[in-house]
């Protein structure tokens, strides 16, 4: 089964970055839980294996783009992120004092913990992610720029967790006389 999860996540990221047009430098949101991914209801079930398979293949993802993966922990840390020092500093982001775990942060922000090269935690990224992957019902929403549109991508699942993919654009501001580009 971790296969076929490397796979589709893979697939997923993906088909997201092809409509969601990302930059090196851009925030992704990335909301799994586990559980879910193996079937059952979230946060019942982590799995510390199917969270490393994600996180690494996420992470080769992002460092291939040179993008910013920003993991979402569990409501126990009120939905608080792991990223990279550096995109912290680099978007003025205060740092919380926390270890996510399974069953207090769950198990991808535990393993982004462990994989990423110099990891933080913050409480919020002030609705600075560009784009994300919600995997399993995890709402990501909130940590996502306005205006959300949604991201319609062929890989339906990831396990048996189902995949929501959104992107940010810029505000359309003006009105009826406004003129928008493409």
């Amino acid at each position: 089964m971790i296969g076929e999860i490397k796979l589709e996540i893979r697939q997923a990221l993906l088909q997201l970055d092809e409509q969601a047009k990302l930059q090196a430098g851009d925030i992704l949101v990335i909301g799994c839980s586990t559980s879910e991914v193996l079937g059952q209801q979230i946060g019942t079930a982590s799995s510390m294996e199917a969270a490393a398979a994600l996180v690494e293949e996420i992470l080769s993802f992002c460092r291939q783009r040179q993008i910013q993966p920003a993991f979402q922990c569990c409501e126990h840390l009120n939905r608080a992120l792991v990223l990279e020092r550096a995109a912290a500093r680099a978007h003025d982001l205060d740092e919380v004092t926390v270890l996510p775990k399974p069953g207090a942060g769950g198990a991808l922000g535990a393993q982004a913990m462990e994989k990423l090269n110099d990891p933080v935690v913050v409480e919020h990224i002030a609705a600075r992610g560009k784009a994300g992957i919600d995997i399993g019902n995890t709402l990501i929403g909130m940590h996502l720029r306005p205006v959300v549109v949604p991201v319609r991508i062929k890989t339906a699942c990831i396990g048996k967790a189902a995949v929501v993919c959104a992107r940010s654009r810029p505000k359309l501001i003006g009105g009826s006389r406004a003129i928008y580009p493409d």
